[in-house]
């Protein structure tokens, strides 16, 4: 598996200069434009688009948090981060009863129609889901610093990486019932989405 960390010449750390990022990214991209090189050989060329099509798929992994923090962990356990992980997510034992209240309410507003009462409901659930996920994903971030406190000390990690696996399986949980609610409401799903695009 190819580390894109090394790519941008990075540590494996979570937090990223962004700024940083981009400029690298940038100059890398007009070195290994397929453009600039069309009078190379086809094996060279062949090359460079290969070095320059990875060179866009680490920038799109790294810039956005979650798909970063995603990535390492594909990373730390040696599959490729487009692979399934193995271990499948456990429902949020704290957030089981509330989001089956949820489901339930779903299928009822599926088989008898949203009444003026079940879309308030269900609105308010759906801005609520939506706050709560933003609010997780932000605490998530912030840990991004005791990774790479683990990393400069040569600390345990395994540990950590446990913990933001279950950090990612709650978010995954919550994005699937805020999309579910989405599409009875009559609205698109919400797709995971980068932070910062550019």
């Amino acid at each position: 598996m190819t580390d894109y960390f090394s790519v941008f010449d990075l540590p494996r750390k979570l937090q990223i200069d962004l700024s940083a990022l981009q400029q690298r990214f940038y100059a890398l991209s007009r070195r290994h434009h397929p453009d600039f090189h069309q009078a190379a050989s086809e094996a060279e060329q062949a090359a460079t688009l290969e070095r320059s099509a990875l060179v866009n798929r680490a920038y799109r992994a790294l810039r956005d948090p979650v798909a970063r923090l995603e990535y390492l962990i594909a990373l730390e356990e040696g599959r490729d981060a487009r692979e399934a992980d193995p271990a499948k997510p456990k429902p949020p034992t704290d957030l089981l009863a509330e989001l089956l209240e949820i489901q339930e309410a779903l299928e009822e507003a599926r088989a008898d129609g949203l009444t003026p009462e079940t879309s308030t409901r269900l609105e308010w659930e759906h801005r609520d889901l939506t706050a709560r996920r933003a609010a997780e994903e932000a605490a998530m971030i912030e840990r991004f610093a005791d990774w790479d406190r683990a990393v400069d000390s040569g600390g345990e990690r395994a540990s950590l990486l446990g913990e933001f696996k279950r950090l990612l399986g709650r978010q995954a949980y919550l994005r699937t019932v805020i999309d579910d609610l989405a599409d009875a409401l009559g609205g698109a799903p919400e797709r995971h989405v980068a932070h910062r695009r550019h």
